[in-house]
C-alpha cells in the first residue's frame, strides 16, 4: 500500500488526475483553485503531458472540447466566475456527447464576490449549467482523500457515459491540507470507437457535433441521452449516512459544511439529541432514495449550506415535502460552526415537542 503524504487538496486532486491517465490540462489561474494549474504546469511537461496555460477560460473549455474529441482525458480547472465563462463550452461538451472532467472550487458570488469558500454554485452545476437541455455529474469531497478519489472516479464515469464530469469543491476543500494515500488507483479503459483520430482509411468518418438543424433529430437525441441520464441516477447516486438507524432528525450537508455538521450531530448525541446525518457525495445525480426513506421516520431535516439556500431544494423534492427541511447557512464566504449548527438541532427539537 501507498505510504500518507501531506497534501494539499488541490494539489491532491491534479495528481489524482495524471494518475487517472489525464495528460491534456487547459486553465487560467483563478483563487482559489490556482495551485490545481501551478502544480500541472510542473508536472505535465515531466510526463510527457500537455499543460497550457489558455489566454482567457473561454479559450481553455475550448481546447478542452477540441482533445475531448480525440478521445483523450482532459481536464480544466476554474473557481465560480471562471467556470461561468466556460459555461457555453460545458453546453457544447454535453452536447456532442464528450466525457471530460472539470473542476470548480467555489468562491463567494454573485459577481466577483470574494476568494473565501463557497457552495453557491450547486444550482449552476446541478442543473447543467449552460444552455440546453443537459447535465453532467457533480461529485462533492468532503476531505482531501475524497478530493483526490472522486477526481479518478469522475474521469471514469465522463468516459463510461460520454459526458462531462465535474467536481464542486468549496474553497476550504482546495486550500486545507491533509494526510493522502496515492498511487493505487486503477482507471477504467473505455472504448472510444466515435472518436476523431484520423480513419487511415480504415473505418467511416467520425464527426463530433452538437448541431441539429432537423428539429425531429434533436429532439430524438435529446430525448436518448435522457434515457442515460436516467440509468445514471439508478446506478450511481451516492452518499454517507451517519448514525441515521435511530435518527429523529436528518441533518444533510457537503463539502466542508458535511465536516462541520458531523461534529454537530456527535455533540448533539452527546446531549441526547436523536440527530444523524446524510451527506450527498453525488449531488447530481442526487442520492434521492436515502432521503425519501429518511422521510418516513425522521421529523425534519437540516440542510446545512455556504450559500442562502440552493441543495434545500433537492432536500424538498427528494422527500416530496414529507417533512418540513430547514436551512442553517453562511455565506460571503463564511463557514458555520458546529456550535451554530448544534444550536439549530436544539431549535427544530425544541419545536418538535
Amino acid at each position: 500500500m501507498a505510504d500518507k503524504v501531506l497534501m494539499k487538496g488541490n494539489e491532491a486532486l491534479a495528481e489524482a488526475a495524471i494518475q487517472a491517465g489525464c495528460r491534456h490540462y487547459f486553465g487560467y489561474p483563478i483563487t482559489p483553485q490556482t495551485e490545481v494549474a501551478a502544480y500541472m504546469a510542473k508536472r505535465m511537461p515531466k510526463i510527457g503531458g500537455c499543460f497550457l496555460q489558455a489566454e482567457s477560460e473561454i479559450a481553455a473549455i475550448n481546447m478542452v472540447y477540441g482533445v475531448a474529441s480525440a478521445g483523450k482525458r482532459v481536464m480544466t480547472s476554474s473557481s465560480s466566475p471562471g467556470i461561468s465563462l466556460k459555461e457555453e463550452g460545458i453546453s457544447y461538451l454535453a452536447g456532442a456527447d464528450l466525457p471530460a472532467f472539470i473542476v470548480n472550487v467555489q468562491r463567494g458570488g454573485p459577481g466577483l464576490g470574494g476568494i473565501q469558500p463557497s457552495q453557491s454554485d450547486y444550482f449552476q452545476s446541478t442543473r447543467g449549467g449552460g444552455h440546453g437541455d443537459y447535465h453532467i455529474i457533480v461529485l462533492a469531497p468532503s476531505s482531501v482523500q475524497e478530493m483526490a478519489d472522486l477526481t479518478v472516479k469522475g474521469f471514469d464515469l465522463a468516459d463510461e457515459y460520454r459526458m462531462p464530469a465535474m467536481v464542486l469543491a468549496d474553497g476550504t476543500m482546495g486550500q486545507m491540507m491533509e494526510p493522502v494515500t496515492m498511487g493505487n488507483y486503477q482507471p477504467k479503459t473505455v472504448e472510444k470507437p466515435w472518436a476523431v483520430t484520423g480513419t487511415k482509411m480504415q473505418r467511416p468518418h467520425n464527426i463530433v457535433n452538437s448541431l441539429y438543424l432537423n428539429p425531429e433529430e434533436l429532439e430524438r437525441t435529446n430525448f436518448e441521452r435522457y434515457a442515460r441520464y436516467a440509468v445514471i441516477e439508478q446506478k450511481e447516486a451516492m452518499y454517507e449516512s451517519f448514525l441515521m438507524e435511530d435518527a429523529d432528525i436528518c441533518v444533510t450537508a457537503f463539502g466542508i459544511a458535511a465536516r462541520v455538521s458531523r461534529n454537530a450531530v456527535l455533540a448533539a448525541r452527546a446531549e441526547g439529541f436523536k440527530v444523524g446525518l446524510l451527506r450527498p457525495i453525488t449531488l447530481w445525480p442526487f442520492p434521492k432514495a436515502p432521503f425519501a426513506e429518511a422521510a418516513d421516520r425522521v421529523s425534519a431535516f437540516i440542510s446545512v449550506e455556504l450559500s442562502m439556500g440552493q441543495m434545500i431544494e433537492d432536500v424538498e423534492l427528494a422527500t416530496r415535502c414529507k417533512r418540513p427541511v430547514y436551512l442553517c447557512n453562511r455565506t460571503g464566504g463564511m463557514i458555520p460552526s458546529p456550535e451554530q449548527v448544534l444550536a439549530k438541532i436544539k431549535e427544530i427539537a425544541g419545536g418538535l415537542k
